[in-house]
């Protein structure tokens, strides 16, 4: 995918030097549907970073001001020109919530999916009891389309047996999309962002 700045943020592929931060917040994923992604060290990181470096979907979220990486994100369109549907998914490092940032990360990815990639339709599965991602969905205007009950299980209980959840499902189509935005992001060439550099621990 290529490189996207908004107002305070870029959105880029990973890279060699992002696995401190990834560290920061995946090795306590606060939501239940990233607790397969749990990272225990820095060797880890490293090795996470180099497979999602090469997941065109996979998508960095760095403050513009540093470079440092406070979550991702992740969108997967079809490449069949019939298949005209993407899904999409966020994970902020908490540290960093309450600022608007995962908004204006998900709002520029949903923006380039639609204007840029031509996608139709746009879905994002949410747990039901994860209310600061269903009140995302709502506010880039997603409508919820449904609920799929005790859908997906990530924990066991004590006596090892599943424990479900609910799951919501939210979307927008393309239309929708442009008669009520703008664009709100900016392509950038990869030497627009080369002086950008990380500066956490893995730099």
């Amino acid at each position: 995918m290529q490189t996207i700045e908004t107002e305070r943020l870029i959105l880029r592929p990973f890279r060699e030097g992002d696995a401190a931060d990834l560290l920061a917040y995946l090795r306590a994923p606060t939501a239940s549907c990233f607790l397969s992604l749990k990272l225990a060290d820095l060797a880890e990181a490293e090795i996470a970073v180099r497979k999602r470096a090469l997941d065109e979907g996979c998508v960095a979220i760095c403050l513009k001001q540093n470079g440092e990486v406070i979550g991702d994100l992740f969108g997967s369109a079809g490449e069949n020109e019939e298949d005209d549907t993407a899904s999409v998914g966020w994970n902020l490092n908490p540290q960093f919530g309450g600022r608007g940032y995962a908004f204006e990360a998900a709002g520029a990815l949903l923006d380039h999916l639609f204007r840029v990639k031509g996608v139709r339709r746009i879905y994002a599965y949410v747990e039901d009891h994860n209310r600061p991602s269903r009140r995302l969905c709502e506010k880039l205007s997603m409508r919820r389309e449904g609920v799929f009950v005790e859908y997906v299980s990530f924990t066991n209980d004590d006596a090892g047996n599943p424990i479900y959840e609910n799951t919501m499902q939210y979307a927008i189509l393309r239309r929708e999309w442009m008669s009520g935005s703008t664009a709100i992001w900016e392509p950038l060439g990869m030497t627009d962002v080369a002086g950008v550099e990380a500066t956490g621990d893995g730099a």
